[in-house]
């Protein structure tokens, strides 16, 4: 088994898929890549039993042959050439050797037998999405989910698909992000819960990617194919709560602001916020908000005055500073509205532009009691 193969292009591959690798595998042979061999055809995977992902590459061979190779000895090397050919020949003694201009290196390679397979997904429904809306609703989701091992299904994003159109939403019980897109629709209604981790991965290669990616996916596993990569993970198991429930529907107050003044001062005020609530408070009347933090154990406060566009009774509410700077951040609006009815109910964080036609933001943020 021998193959030619370009370093910085073996590499820039290698690297996507090393995000696959945990640090501390239960099974060896995960600390591997699983190369195979078809011809001018490599078939690289990584796998951590739940999430598997491979991706082919164009290299000069005319052999075949498999073989899992350590990652993280591999990737260390190829760190440190620059841009040349590579050659790999499996030799007899369980080693691989790499020439490069400066020199050889042998490694010791495991059996590619020995590698997990992928899991085959049978009869799955499936919808395509172009790279770049998924990658968009991934981070603009996955913020909001949470990392309680209690409740598993919370730590993932909820991916909706219907025939009216497609809804993303993540939560932690504090903050939730529905994220819907209705240009796209699916074939059929399905419901699933996405991990973090594959999700993680994913948003990090397809961002301003131009490729369609077809989603495939059953009761317990999904499947992500675009270009020449493939991702198959199984799914979160568990049924998510009705998020639309706790959406309130009538929010007669309703504040319009620039989104960076506000998250500027929403960031500055903070600083001098409790360390524990990190309570910021809002006080809105007139065309004017009051943005405050105190800490009364070290005797810190601040306090900032912003304009804005408000329609609605006098109000106070206070919120936690991190998941509203987090929120504003997520967001690429020039202003935002928020909307809300009490203080002790839900505020609604939706940008007033800055979407594409048929998409849709809406960000709830739990509000912390202030204390009088």
């Amino acid at each position: 088994m021998k193959f030619i193969v370009s370093s910085s292009y073996l590499l820039k591959q290698l690297q996507i898929l090393g995000g696959v690798i945990n640090n501390n595998n239960t099974l060896p042979i995960l600390d591997n890549f699983l190369f195979e061999l078809n011809h001018n055809k490599l078939k690289v995977s990584a796998s951590d039993l739940e999430t598997t992902m491979s991706a082919e590459l164009d290299v000069e061979s005319d052999s075949e042959g498999n073989i899992a190779v350590p990652a993280k000895l591999l990737l260390d090397t190829l760190k440190t050439f620059p841009e040349q050919p590579l050659t790999f020949v499996v030799e007899d003694n369980n080693t691989v050797e790499l020439s490069s201009s400066y020199g050889k290196y042998a490694l010791a390679y495991a059996n590619g037998e020995e590698f997990p397979n992928a899991v085959e997904l049978d009869e799955p429904n499936s919808t395509t999405v172009s790279a770049d809306i998924l990658a968009s609703a991934i981070s603009k989701t996955i913020f909001a989910s949470g990392n309680d091992d209690l409740r598993p299904v919370m730590s993932g994003v909820f991916f909706q698909f219907s025939t009216e159109g497609l809804t993303f939403v993540a939560t932690d019980a504090h903050k939730l992000v529905k994220y819907s897109r209705e240009d796209i629709t699916a074939k059929q209604t399905a419901e699933f819960i996405m991990p973090k981790k594959p999700l993680n991965l994913l948003k990090g290669i397809l961002s301003g990617s131009e490729s369609e990616v077809l989603i495939e996916y059953n009761e317990s596993n999904a499947k992500f194919t675009f270009d020449d990569t493939q991702l198959v993970c199984r799914l979160i198991d568990g049924k998510y709560p009705n998020y639309e429930a706790v959406i309130p529907k009538e929010n007669p107050n309703v504040l319009t602001i620039d989104r960076t003044q506000f998250l500027n001062s929403v960031k500055r005020v903070s600083i001098f916020s409790n360390k524990t609530t990190h309570q910021v408070k809002l006080k809105i009347a007139g065309a004017e908000l009051n943005i405050s933090a105190e800490d009364v154990d070290y005797s810190n406060k601040a306090e900032e005055r912003l304009t804005c566009d408000y329609q609605g009774d006098d109000l106070q509410i206070g919120f936690n500073s991190r998941f509203l700077t987090e929120m504003l951040n997520n967001l690429n609006a020039n202003n935002v509205q928020l909307e809300m009815s009490l203080p002790n109910r839900a505020g609604i964080l939706t940008p007033k532009d800055g979407l594409d036609e048929g998409e849709k933001v809406t960000m709830l943020v739990m509000p912390v009691m202030l204390n009088a």
